[in-house]
């Protein structure tokens, strides 16, 4: 029986750790008046000033092809940058699906004058998306969206509603999937949208999760004229699209590093405790943690060689989500600590993630829909 995984050991290039501690220096100074608690939401967290910064030094696009203004360099030079982010808790949250999804979606299947238009102000850390997948009573197939998109002389008319937009507030554009026609294939008929959220028709209503933060949105479309240049690549082929760019949403550091902040706190409480139901556990935490990182990495890896580890990429998302929802209850017990906005570093840690962490297994695909998946790659359904 032929192993359908293709995870292998992956090293570093010497020019990715050497960017590393580039990156390391920078932050070590960026990141000065940025809170404890900010840092703890890892890339919920967005501040424009420092992605403009970010964007001065180069790092956004910085696997972008030379040609469309990116930097040339390799997948796991970004997921360096990334990495050395995320552990520090740096603000992302404003440029970063721009950079880890929709910039390089454009240059795949963008035309010349959608390239011109938008990529520079995504490589300064100035122009922001987000992303338009998820629907009110589709649940999580994505299959059975219902925002339409009909073809009227050289615009598209939209109507319907997205739902759970992340950072659909602070952007400027979207990247929207709707349906351009009906189909016997019930994965055929979909189209790719740019979308200016600017345009008459649109309202964004923000969803306050439970913690009272504002993360997620709905946005509603009601004869909304999106021009037909703003379709991406060709009518009909959006699934096609959407599937590729799912490798990229779901296997990076950010899908196993969101709660690093409240383990970095449980090894300075238990570094010089002689407990040894907590070592173990942080142990046992730290063991699962680099797992996962390998398998990222190989993941980075696969995508640097132009391959599409769509499957490996679901495997990482799904085991990183488990990963990171259990850390603030492992955290609770061990401590046996109250989360509380207002206590020490680490109960304000395990507030945030407390409150936070149940959106972990939603981003990205529900962990039904990667298990499905991943189900249909062992050939089991």
């Amino acid at each position: 029986m032929s192993i359908p995984f293709n995870f292998r050991l992956t090293d570093f290039p010497v020019e990715a750790e050497t960017l590393r501690l580039e990156v390391r220096e920078f932050l070590s100074s960026a990141l000065v008046d940025v809170p404890k608690e900010t840092r703890a939401e890892t890339w919920y967290g967005a501040d424009e000033g420092f992605s403009r910064k970010v964007g001065e030094r180069g790092w956004i696009g910085l696997s972008w092809p030379t040609e469309y203004g990116g930097s040339g360099r390799s997948a796991m030079e970004r997921y360096v940058v990334l990495e050395e982010m995320l552990t520090a808790g740096a603000p992302v949250g404003a440029h970063w699906i721009a950079d880890r999804q929709s910039g390089p979606l454009i240059i795949r299947y963008g035309t010349p004058e959608q390239q011109e238009k938008i990529l520079p102000g995504i490589l300064r850390g100035e122009t922001y998306f987000c992303i338009g997948m998820s629907e009110p009573d589709s649940g999580s197939d994505l299959a059975a969206l219902r925002t339409k998109a009909e073809k009227k002389g050289n615009k598209y008319i939209v109507n319907g509603t997205k739902l759970w937009t992340s950072g659909a507030q602070r952007c400027q554009y979207m990247i929207a999937l709707f349906r351009t026609s009906k189909e016997e294939d019930r994965h055929g008929g979909f189209s790719q949208f740019i979308v200016d959220l600017s345009l008459p028709g649109v309202t964004i209503r923000p969803i306050i999760d439970l913690a009272g933060r504002h993360h997620f949105n709905e946005v509603v479309f009601e004869d909304v004229e999106v021009p037909e240049t703003m379709l991406v690549g060709k009518e009909g082929d959006g699934w096609n699209q959407v599937t590729a760019e799912l490798a990229l949403e779901r296997s990076g550091p950010e899908r196993y590093l969101s709660s690093y902040a409240l383990l970095q706190e449980l090894i300075k409480e238990f570094s010089e405790r002689n407990d040894y139901e907590g070592v173990t556990e942080i142990g046992r935490q730290m063991a699962h943690l680099t797992t996962l990182r390998q398998m990222s990495v190989s993941v980075a890896g696969m995508l640097n060689d132009g391959e599409n580890p769509a499957l490996e990429a679901s495997v990482v998302k799904d085991l990183g989500a488990v990963f990171e929802q259990d850390l603030p209850n492992i955290a609770h017990r061990l401590m046996d600590l109250e989360p509380d906005n207002q206590g020490n570093d680490f109960q304000k840690y395990l507030a945030i993630l407390t409150q936070i962490s149940p959106s972990f297994s939603l981003r990205g695909g529900t962990r039904e829909i990667l298990r499905g998946i991943i189900a249909r790659g062992l050939g089991l359904r």
